[in-house]
């Protein structure tokens, strides 16, 4: 069984991606049609939402630490599921109430269940720069 945390952020991750690939739509637009697949909107939802919204809002900033912290990699070569759990876990990192640790092994689960396990060495490695960066690690 996932804890709520994990499923909190798969659901972000599902918004993002589809907030993406639908031309990036208001959000509120995508939550309802995650909301009609999975069910009616819950805490979980809720929490994906906000969480989503905070990746969105400062996504720039995002895109530029990650992309100090992926050596020789520009942006538009990652994949789109690789720079979306990497937003997500540099928004996680910047918390200061969220251990570096556990949101690193969130983001190595999320990139083995939505990508693959080829996609995990280069996400812990941007991620591990990133946490020390920001003097978390």
């Amino acid at each position: 069984m996932l804890r709520p945390e994990s499923k909190r952020r798969a659901r972000a991750l599902q918004l993002l991606y589809a907030w993406e690939t639908r031309g990036r739509p208001a959000l509120t637009e995508t939550v309802a049609g995650l909301a009609r697949i999975t069910g009616p909107a819950s805490s979980v939802l809720d929490g994906a939402e906000d969480l989503a919204a905070r990746v969105i809002a400062s996504s720039d900033a995002l895109d530029e630490m990650i992309a100090a912290a992926a050596e020789h990699w520009r942006l538009e070569r990652m994949g789109l599921l690789e720079r979306q759990i990497l937003r997500l876990a540099c928004v996680e990192l910047d918390d200061p109430n969220l251990s570096p640790a556990i949101v690193i092994d969130e983001a190595l689960w999320l990139t083995h269940r939505f990508v693959g396990p080829d996609a995990a060495p280069f996400v812990n490695g941007v991620l591990d720069r990133v946490a020390r960066r920001l003097g978390r690690l």
